[in-house]
């Protein structure tokens, strides 16, 4: 299903990958009030759809959109609350980048009305598409799994100190899926060999994994945060995808998604 905003391709098993971040367009009419850097959008989640795709035949559905975070941020909450509080946080229209930079041109950044407007014309359809077919999945096979996909750079001081894990699982300290669930799910990152993890650290889950993960309606939800150089290249520009990098990872998320499919609610 494609409506030039949200891409759906719906798979046939009870199992839903989100990619909130991926989308790289910046429409014309934001680029004048965006600083010159903001449109190269270094912070997109680059290139996860490509490193998803030869997993597509374990039977997962995915979601994907088309706007860049620039322009809203799909994985925050639609009235703005703060993911982390306390911690460096970016806003439902991000007016800075993760390394802390303006996004905008003085005076130009988006008011409560274009907010309000951005938020109808893209945050809501993305969402409206994701709680749909969570609900069609659960109503076919009894329960749903939601796995929210997401790729970042492993060092940006404004956000948090050090090194990120590589693979950083979050299931909002065990709120948005059964407790076995994570528990399978925590077993495999922590027996993957050349690749560093943590559980419900820095990066617990935003928004959708909060949102919907009601493992008490039969809705489990986990965020998957990985750094850019599990995949790529190198984590600056021109962002270029690694084959032999993703060659690498792609057994160790094929694992994952095997270990959320073989799962049963049964298992609470």
């Amino acid at each position: 299903m494609t409506e030039g905003i949200v891409t759906l391709r719906r798979g046939r098993t009870p199992l839903l990958v989100s990619l909130p971040h991926v989308g790289t367009a910046i429409p014309g009419e934001f680029h004048d009030a965006l600083l010159p850097r903001a449109l190269q959008t270094e912070d997109t989640d680059w290139h996860l759809e490509r490193l998803y795709a030869p997993l597509v035949d374990l039977g997962m559905g995915v979601l994907t959109p088309r706007v860049n975070r620039y322009v809203i941020d799909l994985n925050r909450p639609r009235d703005d609350t703060p993911m982390y509080p306390g911690a460096a946080n970016t806003e439902l229209c991000p007016t800075r980048s993760f390394s802390g930079q303006p996004l905008y041109r003085d005076g130009a950044a988006p008011g409560p009305a274009e907010v309000a407007r951005r938020r109808a014309t893209y945050w809501q359809p993305y969402h409206d598409a994701l709680a749909a077919e969570l609900e069609r999945l659960r109503d076919e096979h009894g329960y749903a799994l939601l796995w929210d996909g997401h790729s970042i750079h492993s060092q940006l001081p404004w956000l948090f100190d050090g090194t990120l894990p590589d693979l950083n699982l979050g299931t909002a300290d065990g709120a948005s899926c059964a407790p076995s669930l994570r528990a399978a799910l925590a077993a495999v990152v922590a027996h993957v060999p050349g690749y560093t993890s943590i559980v419900d650290g820095r990066f617990k889950g935003g928004h959708i994994t909060r949102h919907y993960g009601r493992p008490h309606e039969g809705l489990h939800a986990v965020q998957m945060e990985m750094t850019w150089r599990c995949y790529m290249a190198a984590e600056a520009p021109p962002f270029a995808y690694s084959d032999t990098a993703a060659a690498r990872v792609q057994p160790v998320l094929r694992r994952l998604l095997e270990t959320m499919l073989a799962w049963s609610p049964d298992e609470r």
